[in-house]
């Protein structure tokens, strides 16, 4: 009678896109696996298994360099962290992981996952060679939004294609304000009309310098663009909820159907600004 398969417990630490495996002694990025060697691995498992705490210089050098080792250890350890940080992408004077402490030592400052699996040491071979029960082949999700973390080069370039789309509008608005004039006369008394072309004068020139703002900031990849975002928000929303209603401008040309349909699709799109820079910036706590 054949024993069953024994089992070993797979302790796994995730945060953002990123996730390492202690026993595998692996580092992966969206499940495919980022080369890091011995010394830094060590370093960064040490880092993990203390997220939110002081990891000293000291007790990095009694865990991973033993007394008889004759290296320049302050050398070994700068090098090893410098290693992780560009493996996480990350940077020592803005960074998002790893934070030096002077002369006291290192502390992971993103959020960890600590995820236990339960996996078989002698599994059937048609599950061992299916890539989609492999470790690698495993989902990150976002710690925030619980959704598969997509390409940052992809989210990004959603995100600067809206604010494109925003100076398309303020500067077609901006160039064709007699036309809008002539637009909202049609439908509304002379101070109301007057009210929406002032509105539209205003909020484009207002408008034109927060989006190029916007677009310099995800085009030179800004890390704290999701803190600052946030504290943008509100007035982000209420300048893209009044512009909602750019579609009822081309009434003549579009009808009533369309612009109410497109007037619909663009109160959404803050929201949507919202996520893609929580998901391409997650704010650190």
């Amino acid at each position: 009678m054949p024993m069953p398969p024994s089992k070993r417990e797979a302790r796994l630490l995730r945060f953002g896109v990123f996730e390492v495996d202690l026993d595998a002694g692996e580092l992966r990025k969206n499940g495919a696996r980022i080369r890091l060697q011995e010394q830094p691995f060590q370093v960064l498992a040490a880092l993990l298994q203390n997220a939110g705490q002081v990891v000293t210089r000291d007790s990095l050098r009694e865990t991973i360099w033993p007394a008889d080792t004759f290296v320049d250890f302050d050398h070994s350890l700068n090098t090893a962290v410098n290693k992780i940080r560009e493996a996480l992408g990350d940077s020592a004077s803005s960074p998002r992981f790893v934070e030096t402490l002077a002369r006291r030592g290192y502390r992971f400052i993103a959020p960890v996952d600590r995820v236990v699996a339960a996996a078989t040491e002698s599994a059937p071979a048609h599950e061992q060679d299916n890539p989609a029960t492999s470790p690698a082949a495993e989902i990150a999700l976002h710690p925030e939004l619980h959704v598969p973390v997509p390409r940052r080069g992809l989210v990004r370039g959603l995100f600067a294609l809206i604010q494109v789309m925003y100076l398309i509008f303020y500067v077609s608005g901006l160039a064709h304000l007699h036309d809008a004039d002539r637009v909202a006369s049609s439908f509304l008394p002379g101070w109301r009309a007057l009210f929406i072309v002032g509105a539209i004068l205003v909020t484009g020139a207002v408008g034109i310098p927060l989006r190029f703002y916007l677009l310099s900031a995800v085009a030179f990849d800004f890390r704290k663009l999701g803190a600052t975002f946030g504290r943008l928000f509100p007035f982000v929303l209420a300048l893209d909820q009044l512009w909602a209603i750019a579609p009822f401008l081309l009434l003549p040309q579009i009808g009533v159907g369309l612009a109410f349909a497109a007037t619909a699709a663009l109160l959404y799109v803050p929201f949507s600004e919202r996520t893609l820079v929580r998901l391409a910036y997650p704010v650190e706590s």
